[in-house]
């Protein structure tokens, strides 16, 4: 028969022993560090003035009192140092990282979670609530595949519903992408000047919108006129006008306002022009009333030319006539369009 327990190696009092209550007084000191078992730190040499009662993990290279007692419970006890070698299966608390850790015969570990495992909230390095189920705080994810291929699904109840990725500044939302309240894929973003926008659309046909892109068609109000040699003139209407083209401040000729750009880029810009008198007229696209942009000479009738010209937010567009021919204004008549590409 064996003169200790099987697991926690606590002494028997024999037969005929002498003086019982030291061989029991070691066995409950003995239960007393190891049932709760908590480790104050992972060290190779001891504290300078450690507890009674303390118990420490000894790592390579241990020194001093504890040489040679590597991967060994340090106990101080009685003023000594007790060491207790650990059993595979046995846990305990390490104060000095906050965790719950196993003893796989080996070292120390964190126990596996389950194989299978079902959480109401999970947070990864951050707090999860009843609305952000899952959350996680980190420097990057990786969802990686499995066999050949990965496909992240996100699903949605209906089509009023939104299934979407939302991508946030300090918290604050500045694009969406996904089926945001109905079954167009969209492309939204937020300006502080703006708002919400939807900048790309995709229909379920698989057609393509550009709500926001900036287009416009633009014409003086119907009329006949004969405009003075190197007078401007400029426009009433806009047709078919988005992404926040505008009219701005009136000509001084009396003839329309100028056309405000909205954004910097390459921009696809056509002019048409309809002449009445029969000689050889020009007619300029002119930007901020100072650079021609686009030229156009011809006789009498509707003809047009058309470039591919770069504005900057703000510039402004209106049309400077060469020689003293007369014109027909108006929707379909002389008129400009461009688009932002």
């Amino acid at each position: 028969m064996s003169d200790a327990t099987a697991n926690l190696d606590l002494p028997f009092i024999l037969p005929a022993q002498a003086q019982k209550h030291v061989t029991h007084n070691e066995a409950l000191q003995r239960i007393d560090a190891l049932v709760q078992l908590v480790v104050t730190t992972s060290a190779t040499s001891p504290p300078a003035e450690p507890a009674e009662g303390q118990i420490h993990w000894v790592t390579a290279p241990e020194i001093g009192p504890w040489t040679g007692r590597a991967d060994n419970l340090a106990l101080f006890q009685d003023g000594v140092w007790v060491f207790i070698t650990p059993r595979q299966g046995w846990t305990a608390v390490f104060l000095d990282e906050e965790r719950l850790k196993l003893f796989d015969g080996t070292e120390w570990i964190e126990q596996p979670l389950p194989l299978e495992a079902r959480f109401d909230r999970l947070g990864v390095s951050a707090t999860a609530d009843s609305h952000n189920r899952l959350s996680l705080s980190s420097p990057a994810s990786l969802f990686n595949h499995a066999g050949g291929s990965h496909r992240l699904t996100v699903n949605k109840a209906g089509t009023s519903e939104t299934a979407s990725l939302v991508f946030q500044s300090n918290w604050q939302g500045r694009a969406e992408m996904g089926l945001a309240g109905e079954d167009r894929f969209s492309l939204k973003v937020n300006g502080d000047a703006t708002g919400w926008r939807q900048a790309v659309s995709v229909t379920p046909e698989g057609y393509v919108r550009h709500d926001q892109r900036p287009l416009a068609r633009a014409s003086l109000a119907p009329a006949t006129l004969t405009p003075a040699a190197g007078s401007f003139t400029g426009f009433d209407d806009l047709h078919l006008s988005g992404g926040d083209i505008a009219l701005g401040s009136p000509l001084p000729s009396g003839h329309g306002q100028e056309l405000v750009m909205p954004a910097s880029g390459y921009y696809l810009l056509s002019l048409t022009v309809a002449a009445i008198s029969t000689g050889t007229h020009t007619v300029h696209v002119s930007r901020n009333g100072s650079a021609d942009i686009l030229s156009h000479s011809s006789g009498a009738g509707t003809s047009s030319t058309i470039a591919l010209v770069w504005l900057d937010a703000n510039d402004t567009l209106a049309l400077r006539h060469e020689g003293a021919i007369q014109y027909e204004f108006g929707y379909g008549k002389t008129e400009i369009s461009l688009t932002l590409l």
